[in-house]
């Protein structure tokens, strides 16, 4: 039996419903129904519920509302349903379907319980448990913070269990064969004598019939795809030929094309523009005002961008701090403030009395803003009517852009339709919704008109709500060869409710435990451990980043505990393995010096390595990175990346997204960073906003474990680590100890 074993019918409401001569499957934990999202739109004649399996005469479609950003969601989604409903999920349509309450996600809020994830008590997991009632309530169908798999793990398996079951009963009933001596095979229900029936065969009688709800899921054991080698993801064909459809290759007949120029200092003014050599170059249908900025329609967008470059604007004054020098100097200012405390979730042993006993190692340490940068801009199609407005638009934010949507056409929601498409990459970009707010006030001014809006590269990256910068200070002491005191404060600005304002009109009251995610919740025992987070004040408008609160808290932290480790005389993994208090976390630890065939920080003359951690989503991660020091600079050698996952639903996938996430990281830290002076970011495109470049890669190997009690997802995991293993394979090699992000402002790579 698998780990989540046999569904109780009360924890879950079941149903099918005849759609179009055929049958729609749904399941959902929650203890009463929620509103479909589909009654709205269906034709007189047909009826649905919020369906993950809809088969009819024509074939089966999987419906997987977790968004794709390119980290394998439709896929991963698709085979957890086709795994129970026993088809190849090459064979079916995959869709998103349309965005409503009943996929909320109820794994998206459970990190933001005050208990650390390796904490598995009663009473923390019943928060977590209990964390997908407010989700539930407020409608939270969000694709983020690792929480896809999680999430769909046993939800998406139980509607393909279903499914199967209730099909199996439709050819019992039609056969006069018992269902318990049925069976399925790719897409058909088997009959004892061999015969076939397939599943479109008998969707209709399906539908007539009240869903087998009392089903147990197949163990891993007897999985047929996934888990398996060289699962292959859905969507490989199509990205491999480029064939597949994201959001800016969406046409619609008799489309506008749009672009527009805000403000560069975020929700700043228009003072005067001048639009008199625009409005008469070719192609251009017209120019208009939008909040913040101006707007062009062209008849394509390489003409609109060209007519946008060419109106003479002069921006309002930014209306926040956004002035590089003067933001350090506010958070060097809030770190430590007493006004300016927001929270402390670990507090243990007397910090305060270990300090004043011994020698204090004190360090600082800084991080920057960073862009999120995706390769395909934001954009989206809109066309407005009278009565409704219909947006195609790559998000993981759906419901709060129908609702905005809504809010902006002046129509019902439920006259607001979101078609969500594929994403040539997020990183946490397409969690904001301007972009659809701009487009859809442009596509009002041409009523019945659909209109596809795209940001130029300078735009996406002058309007992205960047990674917070932060500052850190950490003190501490080392007694007998081991670290006996740990003690980190970080400033930075408030990211959620920043964030949450933009989208729902709201603040989150309360603190906000992003500032200090990824350094309180380690799983160390340290004798005296302590972490504060100061929050500075709102300066730059912020937003999530790959792995979020732990992409730069994971620097912090260790790169502190690196130091004292090596103020103590003790040797890096082995003291992180000694101090760790968590057993999936450890082997996760062993696993990485294994693979690296740890002897010590040395690798000979000018040649290091440097050792990390962190814990983050739930999941252990541990990277070791090799360096070697030359006259030109630093060049990365090899990477070695463990992580426990506590089950692998496709391992090329997890290595893909492991070895993607050590990449991101460590390009970021070597080389990336947005400054501001007065306004918007001084870095507008990929010249002056690098990554690690082909020739830069190490070689990096990926170790996945499966020992911990839950499964969890592993899109950033692979992030909070990398930093921190350079900047300690850094300090092996040149005894030249870096706590500035980027790297390349103190030492040069090649």
């Amino acid at each position: 039996m698998s780990k989540a074993g046999t569904i109780a019918r009360r924890t879950f409401l079941l149903g099918s419903a005849a759609i179009a001569g055929g049958v729609a499957f749904g399941t959902y934990a929650a203890k009463r129904p929620i509103p479909n999202p589909l009654l709205d739109s269906l034709a007189e004649g047909e009826a649905a519920i919020t369906p993950y399996v809809e088969i009819n005469a024509d074939g089966i479609t999987l419906i997987t509302p977790r968004a794709d950003k390119g980290q394998g969601s439709y896929s991963v989604q698709a085979h957890l349903i086709a795994e129970e409903l026993d088809i190849d999920p090459a064979t079916a349509t995959i869709s998103p379907g349309i965005p409503g309450p009943a996929y909320y996600n109820g794994a998206a809020l459970s990190e933001g319980v005050p208990f650390p994830s390796y904490d598995e008590s009663w009473l923390a997991e019943g928060l977590r448990s209990f964390m997908a009632v407010p989700a539930k309530l407020l409608s939270v169908q969000i694709t983020g913070g690792s929480s896809t798999v999680p999430d769909s793990y046993v939800r998406l398996r139980m509607a393909g269990a279903i499914a199967r079951e209730t099909l199996k009963q439709a050819a019992a009933n039609r056969t006069g064969v018992s269902r318990s001596a049925l069976s399925t095979e790719d897409g058909h229900v088997v009959l004892p004598d061999g015969e076939r029936i397939a599943y479109t065969a008998l969707a209709a009688d399906a539908a007539k019939i009240d869903p087998i709800d009392d089903v147990t899921l197949r163990p891993s054991s007897a999985w047929k795809r996934l888990g398996q080698p060289n699962m292959p993801r859905v969507d490989m064909v199509a990205k491999c030929t480029g064939t597949e459809t994201y959001g800016i290759d969406f046409k619609l007949p008799g489309m506008l094309y749009a672009t527009v120029r805000a403000n560069p200092g975020i929700a700043g003014t228009v003072e005067r523009y001048d639009a008199s050599t625009a409005k008469d170059m070719r192609g251009v249908h017209s120019i208009v005002p939008i909040s913040h900025g101006i707007a062009v329609i062209a008849d394509n967008t390489w003409r609109a961008f060209q007519a946008a470059d060419a109106i003479d604007i002069d921006w309002g004054p930014s209306p926040y701090l956004a002035n590089s020098p003067e933001i350090f100097e506010t958070l060097e200012a809030t770190v430590g403030n007493a006004d300016a405390y927001d929270h402390r979730q670990r507090d243990e042993g007397d910090v305060e009395a270990a300090l004043g006993a011994s020698d204090v190692l004190e360090a600082a340490y800084k991080i920057p803003y960073l862009a999120h940068a995706p390769l395909e801009p934001m954009n989206a199609v809109v066309l407005v009517n009278e009565t409704t407005v219909e947006i195609w638009t790559g998000t993981q934010i759906p419901l709060f852009i129908r609702d905005k949507a809504a809010e902006i056409a002046g129509v019902e929601k439920r006259s607001a339709l979101v078609y969500v498409q594929p994403m040539g990459g997020s990183f946490g970009h397409r969690l904001e919704l301007t972009h659809v707010e701009q487009a859809i006030e442009i596509a009002k001014t041409v009523m019945g008109t659909p209109v596809k809006m795209t940001w130029s590269r300078e735009e996406d990256m002058s309007h992205d709500y960047p990674r917070p910068a932060a500052v850190a200070m950490g003190r501490g002491t080392v007694k007998a060869g081991q670290v006996d005191t740990f003690d980190l404060s970080v400033a930075q600005s408030s990211l959620m409710p920043d964030w949450f304002g933009r989208l729902a009109g709201m603040t989150i009251p309360g603190p906000d435990a992003t500032i200090t995610t990824g350094s309180w919740d380690q799983p160390f025992a340290i004798p005296n451990y302590r972490v504060t987070g100061y929050r500075a004040p709102a300066m730059v408008p912020v937003s999530s980043w790959r792995s979020v609160g732990a992409s730069g808290n994971g620097f912090f932290h260790d790169s502190f505990l690196d130091e004292l480790i090596h103020a103590a005389g003790a040797d890096p993994l082995a003291e992180r393995i000694r101090l760790c208090l968590h057993g999936t976390s450890r082997k996760v630890l062993e696993a990485v010096g294994q693979m690296s065939g740890w002897d010590g920080p040395s690798l000979g003359e000018n040649r290091g390595r440097g050792v990390a951690f962190c814990m983050s989503f739930g999941v252990p991660c541990a990277i070791v990175t090799e360096v070697t020091h030359t006259e030109a600079g630093i060049k990365l050698d090899k990477v070695f990346v463990a992580a426990d996952v506590g089950e692998v639903l496709d391992p090329t996938n997890l290595e893909a997204q492991l070895f993607g996430g050590a990449i991101w990281g460590l390009g970021h830290a070597m080389n990336c960073e947005l400054t501001y002076d007065g306004q918007g970011p001084e870095q507008t495109n990929y010249h002056a906003y690098e990554g690690m470049r082909m020739y830069q890669t190490p070689q990096i190997e990926v170790k996945a474990l499966s020992n911990g009690s839950k499964i969890k997802g592993v899109g950033e995991p692979g992030v909070p680590p990398s930093a921190p293993s350079l900047a300690n394979a850094i300090f092996a090699a040149t005894g030249k100890r870096i706590r500035e992000l980027p790297l390349n402002k103190h030492i040069d790579f090649v």
